[in-house]
């Protein structure tokens, strides 16, 4: 039944966007003038070919220079006061040739409602501007910033509502993770405005002009997703061939890695900033490919020998991703020097802090060889013991209240990946061989002289 409320809403919202468009420009043609025939063919059909040529993102999104033209058209017929014009350019959107041939009429819908809309609040914008803001470069500039803010802010709001109906998320989380892509209209914004003050002086003309920024931006997407699908690759390989070591890191590395996340959520971590604690924490333990797997699943405690068998890692992982261009500056969040906290390091990065207290905390809420998972209350209350003194307390508080948040359970009863041991362990155990727990060595024997 939900899932058919679900799918109600979503066909309800598509057709009141689509709907809100039509009585728009439909209102926009009455009052007139329209708009005319030769930019209107022109600029549609270049918007409707960039929209074809998007590049689509990992996420399911797509990114294309379409907006180039949607600023175009809005400088193009400010001259001749038809707002008519954007709007019926914007809402070609809804030609998208994989959602036609798939008969996806609802996505048709919202990007006719959508485009259209956005595009109409955009050159309301501009129309509220003196109309020798055309003639002023500085001016002309400055305005594009503005309208491009304009139009990011209600497509987006628009897209957002959609995906919060598809996905069951909230509107203001999906809206969060759709904000980062606002850097991207900024040089289309100028771009499209220059582009249209061109159109006026020459004419269509200067149509192929407007093809090549679609062609270049398309390319250039292109070549940055495949950039970044071989970098992600590459980090993959190494994660599975740690994993073919050692069984448990099984999952483990993704676990830390979505810590590390939430708490660079609740810190307000920008896209890039995000993007290296990811990489920070899916690397952390690369360098365990040289520890043997005897001492790494040793269920007693570690000799004084082992324990700097284990701490070796740390050092081999920081030369590994030092070495990797990409991951080169993620390298100090696998070092060692950051697995207790230092009250008194104000200029240390809490990156590699948040990589620990995430390792850590995923340690004590998951089965390993000398000990069963931890429930999760005692994996708090040993965070919170240890705040300030093993762990950076902002990164405590931030993991915590965003595993509380999301009300979310881990540990005890509601383990993911549980590995098959040989041996079962314990229900309690020494301690973690990555937390440095190890025994004394033994006080070797005097020889006895014969008497």
């Amino acid at each position: 039944m939900a899932s058919r409320d679900s799918s109600k809403a979503i066909t309800r919202y598509c057709v009141v966007s689509a709907s809100a468009a039509l009585v728009l420009a439909a209102a926009l043609a009455f009052r007139g003038p329209l708009p005319a025939l030769i930019p209107l063919v022109t600029l549609g059909g270049l918007f409707v070919f960039a929209e074809n040529i998007s590049v689509e993102l990992p996420s399911g999104a797509s990114i294309s220079a379409s907006f180039v033209m949607i600023m175009a058209s809005v400088v193009v017929f400010r001259t001749s006061d038809s707002r008519l014009g954007p709007v019926a350019v914007g809402m070609l959107g809804g030609l998208y040739l994989p959602h036609l041939r798939a008969l996806e009429w609802r996505k048709v819908a919202m990007n006719v409602g959508g485009f259209g809309l956005a595009t109409f609040v955009t050159s309301s914008f501009y129309w509220a501007l003196p109309r020798s803001v055309l003639n002023d470069i500085p001016l002309l500039v400055a305005s594009s910033i503005g309208a491009a803010v304009v139009f990011f802010a209600t497509n987006v709001f628009f897209v957002g509502v959609y995906y919060s109906l598809v996905t069951h998320h909230r509107v203001r989380d999906v809206l969060r993770d759709l904000a980062p892509g606002h850097f991207q209209v900024y040089p289309f914004a100028l771009l499209g405005v220059f582009l249209g003050r061109l159109y006026l002086t020459i004419g269509p003309t200067i149509v192929p002009l407007f093809v090549v920024p679609i062609l270049i931006a398309r390319q250039t997407f292109a070549s940055y997703l495949e950039l970044k699908a071989s970098q992600e690759a590459m980090v993959r390989t190494l994660i599975k061939a740690l994993e073919a070591k050692d069984p448990y890191t099984s999952g483990h590395a993704e676990r830390v890695a979505v810590y590390a996340q939430y708490m660079g959520e609740e810190m307000s971590f920008g896209p890039r900033r995000m993007e290296r604690l990811r990489l920070a924490a899916l690397m952390h333990d690369i360098g365990k490919l040289v520890v043997p797997n005897h001492i790494l699943n040793k269920p007693g405690r570690l000799t004084e020998e082992e324990f700097a068998r284990v701490r070796q890692h740390e050092h081999v992982s920081v030369e590994v991703l030092r070495r990797i261009d990409f991951l080169a500056p993620v390298a100090p969040s696998a070092s060692g020097d950051f697995s207790h906290y230092q009250p008194d390091a104000k200029k240390t990065p809490i990156e590699p802090y948040i990589v620990h207290t995430a390792d850590a905390y995923d340690a004590m809420t998951s089965t390993r060889s000398y000990r069963k998972a931890l429930t999760q209350d005692v994996a708090f209350e040993e965070l919170r013991k240890n705040a300030g003194k093993q762990f950076h307390p902002e990164t405590v508080t931030a993991l915590t209240h965003a595993i509380e948040k999301r009300d979310e359970h881990h540990g005890a009863g509601y383990e993911r990946d549980v590995h098959d041991w040989v041996v079962a362990p314990p229900e309690a155990g020494v301690g973690s061989a990555g937390l440095g727990d190890f025994a004394p060595e033994e006080p070797k024997q005097r020889k006895r002289t014969a008497p």
